[in-house]
């Protein structure tokens, strides 16, 4: 008995959506248009979830799916000015606050860092944070194993330089 479509479609969002939402945070500078970016991949993968064949694994074809409406979202709506705050919500005031803060700081440095990249560098570099291997990363984005490692080492030189590390 198959899973109906919108069960399936649901199900895959539980799976995947966290990995998703930070996908469409990295494609946008704003909340609001991670929102919307996230909406449109929920969208996509609704309508794209019935022709799944299964000759790649889930979390690939979940990935090329986001990546592409990614991708088409930021051509349609233009690169937005990426010195904005990147998250625009707010710290948690919990105890140990102050390490709240300071790993706050190096990861919001680190996406500003990442959302500088080269869109070729950056989309590797979002995969790669997102555990993907290089092999899937190469299926999703459509480049082969070797150039994905090429672009991550490249990726890792100018991070290095941007975030002020040693650049060898």
């Amino acid at each position: 008995m198959s899973v109906p479509a919108d069960a399936e479609w649901e199900r895959v969002l539980a799976t995947w959506g966290p990995a998703l939402v930070r996908l469409a945070r990295a494609y946008t500078s704003t909340a609001a248009d991670a929102d919307d970016l996230m909406q449109e991949i929920s969208f996509a993968l609704w309508k794209a979830l019935p022709g799944f064949r299964h000759d790649c694994a889930e979390r690939t074809f979940v990935y090329r799916v986001a990546h592409n409406r990614a991708s088409s979202w930021r051509r349609a709506h233009g690169r937005h000015q990426r010195d904005e705050v990147l998250d625009d919500q707010l710290v948690d005031p919990a105890p140990w606050a102050d390490d709240q803060v300071h790993a706050r700081v190096r990861a919001d440095r680190l996406r500003h860092a990442v959302s500088r990249l080269p869109r070729s560098l950056q989309q590797v570099v979002v995969l790669r944070l997102e555990g993907l291997h290089d092999a899937e990363i190469g299926e999703i984005v459509g480049i082969t194993e070797g150039n994905v490692a090429v672009r991550l080492t490249r990726a890792r030189h100018m991070l290095r330089r941007q975030l002020g590390g040693d650049p060898t």
